[in-house]
């Protein structure tokens, strides 16, 4: 699967790794995660609904999700992160 991000998840990122490089940690791994096996269950993926129905979303923790957008089958582009409520806002 190909990764890439928007500018505004590319900003979250440094501030992430500049302030929180366990959670840094946990993204990376994920990411990892979703690469090789999308479908891996600690990534709690799932389709949106809504206004929000183009979009998926994935588990970085029980706390913070990273949402994108489904480009094709191996692609996909992340759009957000954050919290349940700032991410599905």
């Amino acid at each position: 699967m190909e990764i890439r991000f928007s500018k505004e998840i590319v900003k979250e990122l440094k501030k992430i790794k500049k302030y929180d490089p366990i959670l840094l940690k946990q993204i990376e791994k994920k990411l990892i995660l979703f690469r090789t096996n999308i479908n891996h269950n600690s990534l709690r993926l799932h389709k949106l609904s809504g206004e929000l129905d183009n979009l998926w979303s994935i588990s970085i923790n029980m706390s913070i999700r990273m949402v994108y957008v489904k480009i094709s089958e191996n692609e996909a582009y992340f759009v957000n992160i954050g919290t349940h409520d700032e991410v599905y806002r």
